[in-house]
C-alpha cells in the first residue's frame, strides 16, 4: 500500500540555525591557528543577546565578540527592527579551560591510539533515491530555502524577505518504495510587515507556488521533476503573519536540528549534535565517517540503501561494534553481520584514523552549519579569517570530505563487484 513520508528543514537564520553557525564558525577560528584545539563550545540566542559557553584545550586567542557578530551579519541580521541584530546585540562569554579528566581519555603518547572524545552510538545512511545518496524530502525541502535564500539576497523577485524560515515536503511513495509524487509542501518564511494582511498571505503563497517552487524544480532531473503535479497541498505561513522571528520570535541553541543536519528521519540517529565539537570528539567525526562509508558502499553496487551505525566507549580507540541494516536492498550474497565485519577491514574507525582519512582537522565547519552536514558537494576552497587584521590568515581546506566516493574502488574489490 502506497505510504507517505515526511522531511523539514530550516533556514540559516533560523534561531537554532544561528546558534549552530555561531559555534562551527568558532570551531573553524580554534582550527585555523591551531589544529590540535579540542573545543566544545554551545550557543544562546534570543532578543538582542547571544551567549557563548563551552570548554576549550587550545594555544589560539580569538576575539570570540567580533566572530560572533561577523556570523550573525553574513547570515543577514543587519537591521534594529530584526530586534537581533549583528551590530548591537549583546554577547557574554562564559567558554574556559577543557576538564583534564576529559582530555587524559583522548590524548596518548602515540596519535594512532587516540580515544573516543564521548562515548555514544553514530549513524551513517545512503540511498539511491537521489543523485548525492540522499532521501528525497530532506533534499528537497534543503533546495526549497536554498533558493529562498538566495532570492532574499538577490531582493529582486522577492524584496519581503527576512532571514528566518523553514519548509516541510512530504512524498507519496509507492508498495515497492518508489516516490511517485509530492503530496504537500509546507513553507514558513518571515517577511517585513504589510499593511494589510490578507492581501500579504495572498501575495507570498503566490510568490513561493509561482517564483520559488518553479526554480528549485527546474534545478532538478526530469524524474524528479515529474513528481511535482496540479494536486500538491500547499501550507504557506500557515499561521498568518510572520513578521517576527529569528532569535526575537524564538531563542536558538545549538544542537537542536540534528534530524535537519542528517538525513530527515530516514535512517537513525543516535542523538549526539555536530556543530560545536572538535573532531575528536565521535558524535561529529564518527557520524560523517559512517555516511562515508554508507554513501560509498550504496555507490560501489553493495546494496540500494545502507545503514550504518558504529559506537565507542569514551577514551577507548577501537569501536564497540558496528552494525549494518541495507533494508533487504542487499547485492552482494552476504547478510547485514557479514557486510559490517567487511566494513571493519575496509575503513578503520579509530578516532585518530578517522580525522586523518577526512582531514577533519582543518577549518571545515562553518560550510556544514546551515543547509545539512549530509549530501553537499566536497570542494577545494580558500577560507580567510581576520581579514584585514595583522593575524589574517587564508588556509586551503577540502570541505565536504566525507561526501567523496574515494573508496568506490576499494569496496568493489573487497566484495568482488
Amino acid at each position: 500500500m502506497p505510504y507517505l513520508f515526511t522531511s523539514e528543514s530550516v533556514s540559516e537564520g533560523h534561531p537554532d540555525k544561528v546558534a549552530d553557525q555561531i559555534s562551527d564558525a568558532l570551531i573553524d577560528n580554534f582550527l585555523a591557528y591551531d589544529n590540535s584545539s579540542k573545543v566544545a563550545c554551545e550557543t544562546l540566542v534570543t532578543t538582542g543577546q547571544v551567549v557563548l559557553a563551552g570548554e576549550v584545550k587550545s594555544d589560539a586567542y580569538l576575539d570570540v565578540q567580533d566572530i560572533a557578530r561577523e556570523v550573525i551579519r553574513k547570515i543577514g541580521y543587519t537591521k534594529s527592527e530584526y530586534m537581533f541584530e549583528a551590530n548591537s546585540c549583546g554577547i557574554f562569554s562564559a567558554i574556559h579551560e577543557q576538564s583534564p579528566d576529559i582530555n587524559q581519555g583522548v590524548e596518548r603518547k602515540s596519535p594512532e591510539e587516540q580515544g573516543a572524545g564521548d562515548q555514544g552510538m553514530m549513524f551513517g545512511y545512503a540511498t539511491r533515491e537521489t543523485e548525492n545518496y540522499m532521501p528525497l524530502a530532506l533534499d528537497l525541502a534543503h533546495k526549497l530555502l536554498l533558493e529562498l535564500a538566495a532570492l532574499r539576497r538577490e531582493n529582486k523577485d522577492i524584496k519581503y524577505l527576512r532571514p528566518d524560515a523553514k519548509s516541510q515536503v512530504t512524498i507519496e511513495y509507492s508498495d515497492d518504495n518508489k516516490p511517485t509524487r509530492i503530496d504537500t509542501i509546507v513553507i514558513s518564511t518571515q517577511h517585513d510587515d504589510f499593511d494589510e494582511d490578507n492581501a500579504m498571505l495572498a501575495k507570498i503563497k503566490e510568490d513561493m507556488i509561482k517564483i520559488l517552487v518553479p526554480r528549485v524544480k527546474a534545478t532538478l532531473k526530469p524524474e524528479l521533476q515529474a513528481l511535482f503535479n496540479d494536486n500538491i497541498t500547499y501550507h504557506i505561513n500557515p499561521t498568518g503573519k510572520f513578521v517576527i522571528g529569528g532569535p526575537h520570535g524564538d531563542t536558538g541553541l545549538t544542537g537542536r536540528k540534528i534530524i535537519v543536519d542528517t538525513y530527515g528521519g530516514k535512517g537513525a540517529h543516535g542523538g549526539g549534535a555536530f556543530s560545536g565539537k572538535d573532531p575528536s570528539k565521535v558524535d561529529r567525526s564518527a557520524a560523517y565517517a559512517t555516511r562515508h562509508i554508507a554513501k560509498n558502499l550504496v555507490a560501489a553496487g553493495v546494496a540500494d540503501e545502507i545503514l550504518v551505525q558504529v559506537s565507542y566507549a569514551i577514551g577507548v580507540a577501537k569501536p564497540c561494534g558496528v552494525f549494518v541494516n541495507t533494508h533487504g536492498t542487499a547485492k552482494v550474497g552476504l547478510n547485514d553481520g557479514e557486510i559490517a565485519r567487511k566494513i571493519e577491514e575496509i575503513f578503520d574507525l579509530r578516532p585518530y584514523a578517522i580525522e586523518q582519512r577526512l582531514k577533519l582537522r582543518n577549518p571545515i565547519y562553518s560550510e556544514t552549519a546551515a543547509y545539512g552536514h549530509m549530501g553537499r558537494e566536497s570542494q577545494t576552497v580558500t577560507k580567510t579569517f581576520n581579514t584585514g587584521k595583522k593575524n589574517e590568515k587564508k588556509v586551503e581546506v577540502e570541505l565536504f570530505t566525507w561526501e567523496k566516493l574515494d573508496y568506490v574502488e576499494k569496496v568493489k574489490a573487497a566484495f568482488k563487484l
